[in-house]
């Protein structure tokens, strides 16, 4: 800091004295110019000169210009206030004065410090050419030691200063970095424990600042973590135990089918039994693997332009030999007209054929059945309801979750939990509505 400032303090100084002493020869600049350069006895002009300096406090030298042509213009000593004849400097401002016939400025070197000097020059008119020149330069001079005085003064004091505020800010600085690495080390330990599998560990948020935020980040991440792994201890649990229950059915029927006294009906319904269950574990192998997809975002979309109409009649042909095994009749309520949406056509197939299945499963036989489709509001709505006798209140909040399913029909309760993830990633929603004698899912995209 004292680099940068004072520098420019001491330049303001200086100038300052050299505006003072200007000032004092502009004052005394007519009684001399009548006593320099005249017939007036030199201990006359050296009586003035030293009453001039003990007026105004400063050194007053009268130097003689002289030229040649081998050292051009230079000055000789004259008459001088100075008390101590050894008392030499060179006076460059006066070669400057002398140059340029204008009072100038400026500093030297002298044996106690710097000298600050103004010097007037005088001219002459020469009577043998008539032209003017400068004879004599009046130099006012003044030690500096006041201005070097105070610039160590204040260069002292800018150290000082500076030194204690250095101090201060190493302390602040040290006391603030423990803070810091005290935070730093208890979030790190609890990242640590999160990531060995820990997600009881806790990230202390303490302040309102930037690693408070980070810290409530961390945590919000290790909340989202663990409900995660419990999601995935869930499903592992649930999809083993849902496996196990086909393998251990389908072993138990092949130990019966290695039995030789086994008529062949009873032999042909095991056998049927079998095939059942080699169905449902095709299915939940399916469901499973598209599920993981979904979960996993590596399920590719294909949208284009689709006709929702054409397409629920499409699928809906595909369940007519189902749905005369229910003796049910299913009604098609959609427009003459198309209804059209950007979309993927096969996964929204896919749904459609979900929410079919799923009201074929869970409902009696017999139950009639209603497939809709519609545009409004700038959406596309299709529609699956049935009358039969309705979901559960306490299964509504759960009826999109994985392996779940509202009664002990066969089914790997995938089906919704795939379609729901479907509606989602085509950024649409899937709801539903149920209550006695009417259950309604609606698949809902932009159009």
């Amino acid at each position: 800091m004292s680099i940068a400032v004072l520098p420019g303090l001491e330049k303001r100084l200086v100038d300052a004295k050299l505006a003072d002493l200007a000032g004092i020869s502009r004052q005394y600049r007519p009684l001399l110019r009548r006593a320099v350069g005249t017939s007036l006895p030199q201990a006359a002009l050296k009586d003035l000169v030293r009453r001039t300096a003990d007026t105004v406090g400063v050194r007053v030298t009268v130097l003689l210009v002289v030229s040649n042509r081998d050292e051009g213009i230079t000055v000789e000593p004259g008459t001088d206030s100075a008390s101590e004849r050894d008392i030499s400097l060179d006076f460059p401002v006066a070669v400057d004065a002398a140059r340029t016939g204008r009072t100038e400025r400026g500093t030297e070197a002298g044996p106690n410090g710097r000298i600050g000097e103004v010097a007037e020059p005088f001219a002459f008119r020469n009577p043998e050419t008539g032209r003017r020149r400068v004879g004599h330069v009046v130099v006012f001079s003044t030690p500096l030691r006041d201005v070097e005085a105070s610039v160590a003064v204040v260069e002292r004091r800018v150290l000082v200063a500076g030194g204690v505020a250095s101090g201060l800010a190493l302390l602040a600085g040290f006391l603030v970095a423990q803070g810091l690495t005290r935070r730093v080390r208890g979030v790190e330990a609890g990242a640590r424990r999160v990531a060995a599998g820990d997600f009881s560990a806790r990230f202390p948020v303490d302040r309102p600042d930037e690693l408070g935020e980070l810290a409530r980040t961390l945590d919000d991440m290790r909340r989202q973590l663990a409900e995660l792994d419990s999601a995935r201890k869930r499903f592992i649990a649930t999809a083993s135990h849902e496996l196990r229950t086909p393998i251990f059915s389908l072993g138990g029927f092949l130990e019966l089918l290695a039995d030789e006294d086994l008529d062949s009906e009873t032999r042909q319904e095991f056998l049927g039994q079998v095939r059942e269950q080699v169905a449902r574990l095709s299915r939940l192998a399916v469901d499973l693997l598209d599920l993981s997809k979904l979960e996993a975002g590596a399920l590719e979309l294909r949208p284009e332009r689709t006709d929702i109409t054409l397409l629920a009649r499409r699928v809906a042909q595909e369940f007519i030999p189902a749905l005369v095994g229910h003796d049910s009749r299913l009604e098609l309520r959609v427009p003459g007209s198309p209804v059209e949406a950007i979309c993927d056509p096969e996964r929204v197939a896919q749904v459609m054929r979900i929410l079919i299945d799923n009201a074929i499963t869970h409902t009696p036989d017999g139950t009639d059945m209603v497939v809709s489709a519609s545009r409004r509001d700038g959406f596309v709505r299709f529609g699956v309801g049935d009358f039969g006798p309705g979901i559960r209140r306490t299964m509504l909040p759960h009826i999109f979750e994985p392996f779940i399913t509202s009664d002990d029909a066969l089914g790997s309760g995938l089906g919704l939990a795939i379609a729901h993830e479907l509606a989602e990633r085509m950024e649409g929603e899937l709801v539903v509505e149920s209550q006695p004698g009417r259950t309604t899912f609606t698949l809902e995209l932009p159009a």
